[in-house]
Order: C-alpha cells, then sequence, then structure tokens
C-alpha cells in the first residue's frame, strides 16, 4: 500500500500502549534459537490458558489427555477456526500462511492487514497514522523475510521503510515545521513534493511562453495552472482583471491570436472578463490536451493545491497595495517557490540564491532590473533582506508572512 494524502495528526511512539504487549503469553514470540518476537500492537492474551494453574477448574485432578477432534471443514473446504473466525489473514495481497511460526508474527500480520483496510475506510485520512502502519510493516516484512528466506518479502519490507519516511515527512510539512528548531509552527501550503511540481512549472512557464512581456507570462502561469491536468480550465472575470488589471482584454486577445490559448466559439475576451463565478468561462491550452505529450505527472489535488498557491501569490494584499505589477508579481511566485524551510532563497552550500539570469528570465526582465523588483517585494514585507545580486545570483530571505507559502528546498 503506498503512501497516500492527508491533513494532520499528531505521531505516536512505537510501543507506547505498553499494556498491550505485557500480557502476552511467553511462548507466544518464541523463534527458533531462543528469543522472543514482540509487536507493539499485538493484543494481549487473554482465555483459560493464560490464567495460572491453581486458577483453572480441575487444577488439582489427575489431568487426562484427550484427543482434540479435527476441524470441521466449512464450505468450499476452508477449515473451521482459521483466526479463530474462520478468516484468512490476509495483508499486502499476500495470504498470511495459517502455520507460520512465531505465532506473534502470524498474529501481526493478520492484524496488520486489518489495520489498514480498516485506514481504508476512514472518511478523513491521518498521515502520522498511516506512518505508523508503514513501519509496522516494514518491521514485520522483515522478520517474515527472516524466518522464510523470501527476497521479496525483504523488498517490500524496504519498500514500507520508504513510505513510512515519506509518509511522516508530508504530516511535518502538512502539520508546519519549526522554524530554526524554535518559534511558532508554520502551516506549509505545499508539500515538499507538492513544490517540486510548482518549479517544474515555474520551468514550463519560463520555456515556453509563446509572448515576451511580463504581463503575458503572469496570465500563461495562471492559466497553465488552471489547465494543467485536461487543457481545460475555468476563469472568470474577477481572476483575469485581478491577475492583469487593464491590460487583461489585450493579453488575453494577444494568446488567443498566436493560438496559444482558446475560448469557446461564442465568447470574446471582453465576454470572458464578464464572466462570473457561477457561470466561468471554460479555455482551452491545446498544448496541454491529454492527446499532447504530458509536461506534467500531477494529480488532480496536487493540481487545484498549486492554483490556490499561485492565487495566494500573485493576489498578496501587501503586493497589491504596492500597486506591484506583474513583473514583481512574477519574481514573489518565483522567490516563493526556490526557497527554503527557513524562507531563504536558493539550495545550501556555496551556490546559495538564485541564478540571476534565470530569474530575469522568468519574470521577463533584464538581469539589472531584477534589484529594482526585489525592492518592490522588501517594501511590501515580502522579502526582509536587502536584495544582493553581486555575482549574478540573488539572495535574500521571504518575510515570516510568507514562510507558509515556502516551496521548500
Amino acid at each position: 500500500m503506498s503512501a497516500g494524502t492527508g491533513d494532520r495528526g499528531g505521531l505516536f511512539a512505537d510501543g507506547a500502549d505498553s499494556g498491550r504487549t505485557d500480557r502476552g503469553r511467553p511462548d507466544r514470540g518464541a523463534v527458533p534459537g531462543g528469543g522472543t518476537v514482540m509487536f507493539s500492537d499485538a493484543p494481549g492474551c487473554g482465555g483459560p490458558s493464560a490464567a495460572p494453574a491453581s486458577a483453572r477448574p480441575g487444577a488439582g485432578a489427575a489431568s487426562v489427555p484427550r484427543a482434540r477432534p479435527a476441524p470441521r471443514p466449512r464450505p468450499g473446504g476452508v477449515p473451521a477456526g482459521h483466526l479463530g473466525a474462520g478468516r484468512w489473514g490476509k495483508v499486502a495481497q499476500r495470504i498470511v500462511p495459517d502455520d507460520l511460526q512465531p505465532d506473534a508474527l502470524r498474529l501481526e500480520l493478520t492484524e496488520l492487514g486489518d489495520a489498514f483496510r480498516a485506514y481504508q475506510r476512514r472518511t478523513e485520512p491521518d498521515l502520522a497514522v498511516l506512518a505508523e502502519l508503514h513501519d509496522r510493516k516494514a518491521r514485520a516484512f522483515a522478520l517474515w523475510a527472516d524466518v522464510t528466506g523470501d527476497a521479496s518479502l525483504r523488498e517490500e519490507a524496504d519498500r514500507a521503510a520508504t513510505a513510512a519516511r515519506t509518509t511522516r515527512e508530508m504530516d511535518v510539512n502538512r502539520r508546519g515545521i519549526p522554524v530554526d528548531g524554535e518559534g511558532p509552527v508554520v502551516e506549509r501550503l505545499l508539500t515538499r513534493g507538492q513544490g517540486v511540481h510548482a518549479r517544474r512549472v515555474l520551468e514550463h512557464v519560463r520555456a515556453g511562453s509563446p509572448l515576451p512581456e511580463a504581463e503575458a507570462r503572469l496570465a500563461v502561469l495562471m492559466l497553465t495552472l488552471r489547465a494543467a491536468r485536461a487543457g481545460t480550465g475555468n476563469v472568470t472575470g474577477q481572476d483575469l482583471i485581478g491577475w492583469l488589471q487593464g491590460d487583461a482584454e489585450r493579453v488575453l486577445q494577444q494568446l488567443v491570436d498566436v493560438g496559444w490559448l482558446r475560448l469557446p466559439e461564442d465568447v470574446s475576451a471582453d465576454d470572458a472578463l464578464t464572466s462570473r463565478p457561477e457561470e466561468p468561462t471554460q479555455v482551452t491550452v491545446p498544448t496541454l490536451l491529454p492527446t499532447e505529450p504530458r509536461p506534467f505527472s500531477f494529480g488532480k489535488v496536487t493540481r487545484a493545491r498549486l492554483s490556490g498557491w499561485a492565487q495566494k501569490v500573485v493576489g498578496d494584499r501587501k503586493l497589491r497595495k504596492k500597486k506591484a505589477g506583474a513583473a514583481t508579481r512574477l519574481l514573489a511566485v518565483y522567490t516563493a517557490a526556490h526557497s527554503r524551510p527557513d524562507g531563504r532563497l536558493g539550495g545550501a552550500g556555496e551556490d546559495v540564491g538564485l541564478a540571476l539570469d534565470t530569474v530575469a528570465s522568468f519574470c521577463a526582465v533584464r538581469p539589472e532590473d531584477v534589484a529594482e523588483h526585489a525592492g518592490v517585494l522588501i517594501a511590501a514585507g515580502w522579502l526582509v533582506e536587502e536584495a544582493d545580486t553581486a555575482g549574478g545570483r540573488l539572495r535574500g530571505r521571504l518575510a515570516e508572512r510568507v514562510l507558509p507559502l515556502s516551496g521548500l528546498l
């Protein structure tokens, strides 16, 4: 089972419910060569066999051995009594052998399969719970591989361990992480994986925009995110005017004229500007239609998340108050997407910061003009440090209020 998506949920330590492991029978987890295998989530074993001999009826009488009747076959030839209820244990599309030893391993694999199926029936996902299930699966399958010598079980254990790490990282990203190990938790809009997708979209727009000016580049970015999955998307007049202000009709018509964008036959660019949320205009980006080579691989949830992220950046209230133009807002998008969790621009190492030529190419400005637009971002409280463009790189850091929008490099 692969890692899914979800929202919040606290992580819990393996074996926290120690009372559940303390009640296991001493012989239940015995393995060849000595030692005992215990699983933190295995339930206790009650019943007469677990009680002291003195507490059982007839403890003082001589015991008389008697033969135990064989399990009565169930319809279809399945013996009764499997797992105590006539069920076959199954986990990860594998049947758990009824005679698998140690007994603790057989029970853990059976319960683990039930736990995964119960998780799938949840109405709301919980990534912390899912990560713990993957951890249990990794441990159980590793032991299963040791017992049977089956290499495919070892591979399954390794995949489960990787899934546990990935799922836990997703949970941390969703719930937020402390900045520099201190201070308040930051609620992130994107996960690390979604940040990777965001940067791919930005590079696609940088390299493939049909028109050179910043206004067209901004429209191409936002429309690409709307149509990224199926080649079509809905926009309203409020969207277009919010992105492009007074240039909306001109830019939209230019994109139609060069063939990058298609409007419905009975809809003009002016009509699109008057469309309302209850009757949006459906636009088509031919290069993103399913019949064309797919430039992106993300699903509908990630597409919606990326579109919402870009909308938050472009529509930032303080950028609007500073009357930031298209190039400045493109720079805001680029710096957000290419920042680390602490807000610093660019990756770690000697090449800290962003390549000035690439930034300028995306924003449709000259490299020497990037500092001017960065100054507007500083005035709007988007960046907190004086922009440094020495050595052909843009250095800086996102303001604390912008950290939720970081692309998590």
